[in-house]
């Protein structure tokens, strides 16, 4: 991702470990635990490294330690900012992101904006020729260190907007949705006030290039350019971003898109449909099976056509709930068995909670102002869950149909039966 300047203190935790000591000594620790770290610096500090040196050992290992849940083993190997592990890209979603460039036969590709260098080190490890762009010096250092096992890529440092592109067939951006200031960082929502902005990628497309952006996953759809590929990317049910495609790296026939990456692969539900059109699902009563649709089918737009492939049919049209009367294996939607459907009222949920015994209550929304941490208090004894397994766990689904407020108990459906987690 591009980055603003970082602060000085991610200057001063990096410079050190670029010395052959620092080096030497990151590499001497084990993986980082918490609980250990007061003893080890007072070990580090009394054996004569500077105080400077060991708090930098110990930021990065800590560093490392986290980044094994984006980079996995690569992470021992790496150099990390706090702000560029934050917003780098997992690196089985910059896998796909260099399978688009591959498959297109790209061989030169500009990653503008590179941040860590994530998404340059799953481009050169498919042996594509790579020019990481970075901005800010501290995590293009990073960068360097990051790119050192692949002759194939470069980092340059300089503002993305600014490098020559001739030769270049191909260009991947990160931009930056974030400010920097003394009171941390505000999330940007204008894509024309993003680094570089929306309307330079398109200068790019427009050139001709094989260009994929990596967008926030709230994009609006009307700021989805017209031709452009749009596919939503989640990861373990959690939604990361939107990528727009554009020319050689844009699927023929494609407009959106949902991938999900998951312990069972990928998978993925396409349609050539525009945004306000493709299908529509009929709407019916709570029966059977409540699915509960992947945040990126969500955010594609494409609840109807989940439904549909289900059999089914929203229980409201506005509201990204599906009932079917049959369970199926999906990867696009979490099963529940629909066991009761009540009115939502309080006083009747606290009688039902007393009732059954619950101590434990997982309470999901869509489409209510209630907050399930406010609800859980007034109706759990002691106002909060339990330890679970020490009582008797339920779901409810809260939601709308027209103008009803209702409360849906559901048993979840497990996974080895859907293919969700």
């Amino acid at each position: 991702m591009a980055h603003a300047p970082q602060d000085q203190t991610a200057q001063d935790q990096i410079a050190p470990l670029l010395t052959p000591e620092g080096w030497d000594l990151l590499a001497s620790l084990g993986p980082y635990r918490d609980e250990d770290s007061f003893e080890l610096n007072s070990a580090l500090r009394k054996a004569g490294h500077p105080a400077e040196l060991v708090s930098a050992v110990l930021t990065q290992s800590r560093l490392r330690t986290r980044a094994e849940a984006k980079f996995g083993e690569f992470a021992r190997q790496m150099l990390f900012t706090q702000a560029g592990l934050e917003q780098a890209t997992r690196l089985n979603v910059a896998a796909h992101h260099a399978q688009r460039f591959a498959a297109a036969g790209i061989g030169q590709v500009a990653d503008l904006g590179c941040g860590l260098g994530a998404d340059s080190l799953a481009l050169a490890s498919l042996d594509l020729n790579v020019t990481a762009v970075e901005m800010d010096e501290t995590t293009a250092a990073c960068a360097t260190v990051n790119l050192i096992p692949f002759p194939n890529a470069t980092v340059v440092h300089s503002d993305a907007a600014s490098v020559p592109l001739e030769g270049i067939d191909g260009v991947w951006l990160d931009p930056a949705r974030r400010v920097t200031s003394t009171s941390g960082t505000k999330r940007i929502w204008d894509p024309e006030a993003f680094s570089p902005p929306l309307s330079f990628v398109e200068s790019l497309a427009a050139q001709g290039k094989a260009v994929g952006v990596k967008m926030g996953p709230g994009m609006p759809h009307e700021s989805v350019p017209a031709d452009c590929e749009a596919q939503w990317v989640s990861v373990g049910a959690d939604v990361t971003e939107v990528t727009l495609w554009f020319n050689a790296v844009r699927r023929p026939g494609v407009r959106r898109a949902a991938l999900l990456l998951g312990p069972q692969g990928p998978a993925e539900l396409t349609s050539t449909e525009d945004f306000d059109a493709g299908p529509s699902a009929p709407v019916g009563p709570v029966e059977g099976y409540l699915y509960e649709p992947d945040g990126a089918v969500i955010r594609a737009g494409l609840v109807a056509d989940v439904a549909l492939q289900l059999g089914g049919h929203l229980v409201d049209e506005h509201i990204a709930y599906i009932c079917a009367p049959e369970l199926l294996d999906t990867p696009f939607a979490r099963a529940y068995k629909v066991l009761r459907v009540m009115p939502y009222n309080v006083k009747a949920l606290k009688a039902w909670v007393k009732q059954e015994g619950i101590t434990v209550l997982d309470i999901k929304k869509r489409g209510t102002a209630v907050t399930p941490e406010e609800l859980r208090k007034q109706l759990l004894p002691g106002g909060k869950n339990a330890k679970k397994g020490s009582g008797k766990t339920a779901t409810l689904v809260l939601t709308r149909i027209g103008e009803d407020r209702v409360a849906i108990v559901v048993e979840p459906v497990l996974a080895a039966a859907t293919g969700r987690a």
